[in-house]
């Protein structure tokens, strides 16, 4: 070991000084940046160490690809690797910025996203992000002062060290990781725990084979793989409230998406003043149920994971969204089980069809009728950010609205209150938070956009003569503040905003407003996959043969077990974050052996996450077809052509 360590160095500093420079200014760089970039919550000293040496294995190992060139190749190949794992080191920090999570594969899928984010992209980019390439340039500039280079000829032995050195490295890297975290490559779920451990590029290498995989689930999934997922959900059906079961039978049913708005603004007072005061008002309404312990659960598909979940009762993606990667799937989406009852079933939303896939996932879904951006008046005073304002948006789709064929089911999709949360003066009616931080702060100010636009909307549907036949479901899709505005938010709850703080704000609003149901705030514990078969029972529809993944909300033996997308879970006595289980009623963390009662919740949610995941890689919904129901036929649904054409 002595004498392949003595020889190593001798490999590195004597025959390739420029290759030990650039593993060494790659090392720090990417070092610094998780230390100032990414909130990876280490424990231990193991974590702190494994996070200190995992750049240099990733370095070594692919900047040895250079070695294999020929002749002066070797140095444009090194400069070429040290400038794409750079990129990537920096496409996930400004993807982290606001996700807090990390790129994959099947999120560069959604590129056609993309190019319609813009300043939501460009408020998460700093003019000094250009420091985070540094190392590129001090190479490039040695080169061409040949100050240092590679050998025009290298042997096949120094090669083959080199690769050996870095391998090494990796899997030293991994046997540590496995010892400090056993069955670490088993936790899909959780990015944070892979990156903390492996490093951001031996992560994005893992990412690239686990997709690959689940690409491959498809072809060789069968009939008999779908038995495991319909046991279990005939296990964990939960018997509807006879109170409550079809209150709403053969109502119109209107769900409207609140664009990133979270709970924490339901009753907030800035300055004394409502943020909210028409969604406040709703709590006291006697027809409106409000839970204000209901959790999103959305992954990187963020509002097509909402969608996705609201609609069938499964569980979002590890990997991307459900919407980009899985559209030609089989589904038994609540549009195409409305739509066999006799329902129009439709979707409002003031941006491009393609956005999120929609075009293409929606006709899997038994979408009749999409009114997207082509249908709006999108001019520049009516849009804004990611497309049309949300007043104009519901004021122009309420003739469409009341030309749809009854009962009918329509989605509305805001925009307004959305990252970075921008607005034109002329719509400011309230002040912003003033914590300094410019996203936070504005956030007030696009809620009560939101807020105004709601009222606007319910006032409409009241003159429409619509609303005594109509069941109201408005949800939060996703968190509006992120992680990363920890502080920010300290000043904006008045208390320090750690990981237990922080899956509290994980709450979004759900409310159900319907003529003659019995309203009031509701305080089950529940998230996005429990909705399906609430308004289905609402509605008055069985849910016994469909397979879903969450439980209706109002039913006596409905599960209070929230799981989150990383494997998290949140319940009315405890929440579990990042292997850390608190009390809820204290904020405290459970010692290991108090912590040991709730490993239960451990395992369900590892069963829920793991089955749905199955369900949807395999399309095993091709082999599961509930009595009733025929299978969505994809072809009948075109929204090339306006509906008013």
């Amino acid at each position: 070991m002595k004498q392949l360590m003595t020889n190593g160095k001798n490999i590195f500093s004597k025959q390739l000084p420029l290759f030990l420079i650039a593993v060494l200014l790659f090392w720090i760089k990417t070092y610094t940046v998780y230390r100032i970039e990414f909130n990876l919550g280490l424990d231990n000293f193991m974590q702190k160490f494994l996070l200190f040496i995992n750049p240099i294995g990733s370095a070594i190992f692919f900047f040895a690809i250079a070695l294999l060139f020929k002749g002066r190749g070797k140095v444009r190949a090194l400069l070429g690797m040290n400038f794409l794992l750079s990129f990537i080191l920096y496409a996930n920090v400004v993807y982290y910025r606001f996700f807090n999570d990390f790129i994959t594969v099947p999120v560069l899928t959604q590129s056609n996203n993309f190019g319609q984010l813009g300043g939501s992209a460009m408020a998460l980019i700093s003019p000094t992000d250009i420091l985070y390439f540094t190392d590129f340039f001090i190479l490039l500039v040695l080169v061409l002062w040949k100050k240092v280079d590679l050998p025009a000829t290298i042997s096949r032995r120094t090669v083959t060290g080199v690769f050996l050195s870095g391998i090494l490295f990796l899997s030293a890297n991994i046997a540590l990781a496995e010892m400090d975290r056993p069955q670490l490559l088993t936790r899909t779920f959780d990015r944070n725990y892979l990156v903390k451990y492996l490093g951001t590029y031996n992560y994005t290498i893992y990412d690239i084979i686990q997709s690959s995989k689940s690409s491959a689930q498809r072809a060789l999934a069968d009939s008999s793989d779908v038995a495991e997922v319909e046991n279990y959900a005939k296990a964990t059906y939960a018997e509807p409230n006879k109170e409550y079961f079809g209150q709403a039978k053969g109502k119109n049913v209107i769900y409207i998406s609140l664009e990133s708005l979270q709970s924490f603004m339901i009753g907030y007072k800035l300055n004394g003043e409502e943020v909210t005061p028409f969604l406040n008002s709703l709590l006291k309404d006697q027809n409106t149920m409000y839970f204000d312990n209901f959790f999103h659960q959305t992954g990187q598909g963020k509002t097509s994971d909402a969608e996705f979940m609201m609609e069938n009762s499964l569980f979002g993606l590890p990997q991307g969204s459900v919407f980009t990667t899985k559209a030609n799937n089989t589904y038994q989406s609540l549009s195409g089980i409305l739509d066999q009852q006799g329902y129009t079933t439709s979707v409002f939303h003031g941006n491009g069809k393609s956005f999120w896939n929609r075009d293409e996932m929606y006709k899997s879904m038994g979408v009749e009728k999409f009114f997207d951006a082509a249908y709006y008046n999108m001019s520049d005073e009516d849009t804004l950010n990611y497309g049309l304002k949300d007043k104009p948006f519901f004021k122009e789709s309420m003739p469409y609205l009341k030309g749809l064929k009854q009962p009918f089911s329509a989605k509305f999709i805001t925009l307004s209150n959305h990252f970075p949360y921008p607005l034109d003066k002329e719509d400011q009616t309230i002040g912003p938070h003033n914590t300094g931080d410019k996203s936070v702060d504005q956030y007030f100010q696009t809620a009560r956009y939101l807020d105004e636009s709601i009222k606007q909307f319910f006032e409409d549907l009241q003159a429409s003569g619509l609303a005594d036949n109509t069941m109201v479901v408005m949800y939060g899709d996703h968190y509006g503040i992120s992680e990363n505005h920890k502080r920010a938010m300290g000043k904006v709850m008045g208390k320090n905003i750690n990981d237990f703080e922080q899956a509290q704000l994980q709450r979004v609003p759900l409310f159900i407003t319907s003529p003659g149901l019995k309203g009031g705030v509701n305080h089950t514990y529940g998230g996005d996959v429990d909705v399906r078969p609430t308004v289905m029972h609402l509605l008055g529809l069985d849910t016994k043969d469909y397979i879903d993944f969450g439980t209706d909300l109002l039913s006596k033996e409905h599960q209070q077990v929230v799981p989150f997308r990383n494997g998290d879970f949140v319940t009315p006595k405890v929440t579990k974050v990042d292997q850390k289980v608190y009390d809820n009623a204290t904020g405290k963390q459970l010692s290991d052996k108090e912590a040991k009662q709730y490993d239960k919740y451990d395992e369900l949610v590892k069963k829920k996450l793991e089955l749905s995941d199955k369900l949807v890689y395999g399309d095993l919904l091709r082999f599961h077809t509930p009595e009733g129901f025929k299978p969505i036929e994809r072809s009948k649904y075109d929204y090339n052509k306006r509906e008013d054409q």
